[in-house]
């Protein structure tokens, strides 16, 4: 399976990476390789995280990584896995 990064993804990822640096850049670059390390594991284990509290479809599922959700798509026509969105599990984005 190839993995896909939707718009809105790239968007938030960088203000969230833009946010840790601003405290810490170290933090930010090892926020960006651990949740890409776990991405890069999603073919493995598609279903693995829950089915997505924010869509009424079994295909979208939730991964949360630290305090953030990630959501993503599972498209078994295509092969393929889309990260739709990230954003802090507490308070989901309204872009």
């Amino acid at each position: 399976m190839q993995i896909k990064l939707d718009k809105k993804f790239e968007i938030n990822f960088n203000s969230i990476l833009d946010y840790i640096a601003k405290d810490k850049l170290s933090a930010s670059k090892k926020f960006r390789k651990d949740l890409f390390e776990l991405i890069k594991n999603l073919p493995s284990y598609p279903y693995k995280y829950r089915k997505s509290f924010y869509f009424n479809d079994d295909e979208v599922r939730d991964m949360t990584f630290k305090k953030y959700t990630i959501i993503y798509e599972i498209d078994l026509n295509n092969n393929l896995i889309i990260i739709l969105n990230i954003f802090n599990k507490n308070k989901p984005t309204q872009n």
